[in-house]
Formats: C-alpha cells, structure tokens, sequence
C-alpha cells in the first residue's frame, strides 16, 4: 500500500537539492560559478560562461533549472540571462528582454516559474517592473510595475509555490510585496524589521523564507509560510554587504559572499540555515571572494 500523507503536510521540493553561485565583483567584472552540494558545500571556482557582471538575479525554473538574469556591466547595465540546466551547467548569452537594470531580485512562484522585479539602471533610475519566465525558461517582456520602484533588493520563495519581495534603497526601505501563485506581485506591505539595502533572501524549511544581511549587517528576518515577516533576528556570523543565498539539501538555505564595512573588501564566507531557520557561524570561503553575485537552487 502506498503511504497516507496528510493534506496539510509539507515535503522537500525536489528541486532545491543543489545550487549555485554566479557572477559579482571582486578585482573586476566576473562570470564565474562555484556549485553547492546537497550538504552545503561549496565548489572551487568553475571558470564563467556569458556576460561578466555583478548585482543580476537567480531564480529556479522548470522544476529542477535555474536562471541568472540581468546585472550591470562596465559601462552600463544588462538584460542578458544565462539559463542553469539541472547538472548546473550555466549557457550562453541569450538576448536579453525586457528593461536592462542591474540591483535587482527575483524568485520562484507557481511551483515552476519565476519573476525578475525592480532594480535600477547604471544611471540610478528605480525600477518596479516585473518579467516573468516560465516553466521553459522564457523571459517576458516588462509587466508594469507594482509598489515602489527601488534597488538593492531581496526576493525568495514561501508558502511552496508563492513569492515575496523586500527591502531595497532609496531609502533605505523595508517594506514588501508579495507575489501570487500567478506571478501577480501585490501592493505594498508595511515593512517589519531594520530597513536596508543590498541583503539577500532563500527558502528554508521546505515553504519558510529568510532574509539576511545587508549595509553591513548580519541580522535576519524569517518569513512565515504565509508571507509574514518577522522582527529582526541576531545576526550570525560577518556583517557584509551584497551576499547571495540559495536553498540546498531540499529544506536548507545557504548565505555566501559579500562587500565588509565601507569599502571594497570582499569574502566568500558563508553561512548555512538549517531546516528551522537558525542561521550558522561562518564557513571559510571557497572560491573568489567577491560582491554582488546572485544565487538560485537546480535539480
């Protein structure tokens, strides 16, 4: 007899096992990659493959693929988006849609799509467009947007098949918006928590999210499994600027990279979330160091 699981229960997504790091600032532009087991382990460098540029976004697609997409560039900001099969194996330039911004976030919703949102130009324009992608990795043209234009912001999946986007500059702000099982990002939510720029977001817990770090901090914020932000956390581990984080291992996450204090120092440290949310000390980095990479979970 097959097994009775209840309604209500909550499993591993299947396609957050393993996930990966790409892009950033470090001596220069890069489009290197360092891939993360199902045990939160990150890999050396693996040499880079498209447009070399910091501050895109990641998100998974498809069930069990990823996508990086848009970023800024030396002399301006991008569109491109590389997609990441489901062995991590990042591809070629594919044309760009929708506005080219850099500072921006996205996530996954529906189960197996995702959404590119906010962000600004090269020239500090904000942005609150979305571009969604669908299940094969296709990228939209722009949605109008919705909530305040800003950058420098987070996004990460919740409640299994829905997003939320927060934080951001100018301002800074915390505030968020969430995002429908349809990709419909909603109005503005009063923010909780130390309003700031330049964090970065990941699932946990299998329908959990969790935003950290940021403007040189390493607090923490949780996000309920229906969208609710907590009050801020204790930070654990460095405080730095621009990390990435990725889910792993099915219900973990895991926060790496980054800019420490007000210059242009950069580490690989990391720090992994357990499947409760509890974040960990750091983890000596493994590959370049470097600022404003994007992450997002495959296979």
């Amino acid at each position: 007899m097959f097994p009775i699981i209840p309604a209500n229960s909550v499993t591993a997504a299947s396609e957050n096992d393993e996930g990966i790091f790409g892009y950033g600032y470090g001596t220069g532009y890069s489009s290197l990659t360092n891939l993360v087991s199902n045990a939160g382990v990150v890999s050396s460098d693996v040499t880079g493959v498209g447009t070399a540029r910091h501050s895109p976004a990641a998100c998974e697609y498809g069930g069990d693929k990823g996508i990086f997409g848009y970023g800024n560039i030396s002399g301006g900001s991008s569109s491109v988006t590389n997609l990441v099969s489901n062995t991590g194996v990042v591809g070629t330039d594919v044309t760009g849609v929708g506005t080219a911004r850099g500072e921006i976030a996205a996530c996954g919703y529906g189960g197996d799509k995702g959404i590119f949102g906010y962000g600004g130009y090269s020239g500090g324009a904000n942005q609150s467009m979305t571009n969604l992608v669908s299940n094969v990795g296709v990228v939209s043209s722009n949605v109008t947007g919705v909530g305040t234009a800003r950058h420098q912001v987070a996004a990460c999946e919740y409640g299994e098949d829905k997003g939320i986007f927060g934080y951001g500059w100018y301002g800074p702000v915390s505030m968020t918006n969430l995002v429908s099982n349809t990709g419909v990002v909603s109005a503005d939510v009063t923010g909780v928590g130390t309003a700031r720029r330049y964090l970065a977001a990941c699932g946990y817990g299998g329908d959990k999210g969790i935003f950290g770090y940021g403007m040189n901090l390493s607090m923490t914020n949780l996000i309920s499994n229906a969208g609710v932000v907590a009050s801020d956390v204790t930070g654990v581990g460095s405080a730095r600027w621009a990390p990435a984080a990725t889910q792993y291992g099915g219900d973990k996450g895991l926060f790496g990279f980054g800019g420490i204090g007000a210059g242009w120092t950069v580490t690989a440290v990391t720090n992994l979330v357990s499947n409760t949310g509890v974040v960990a000390t750091d983890t000596t980095g493994v590959g370049t160091a470097r600022w404003g990479p994007a992450a997002c979970s495959f296979n």
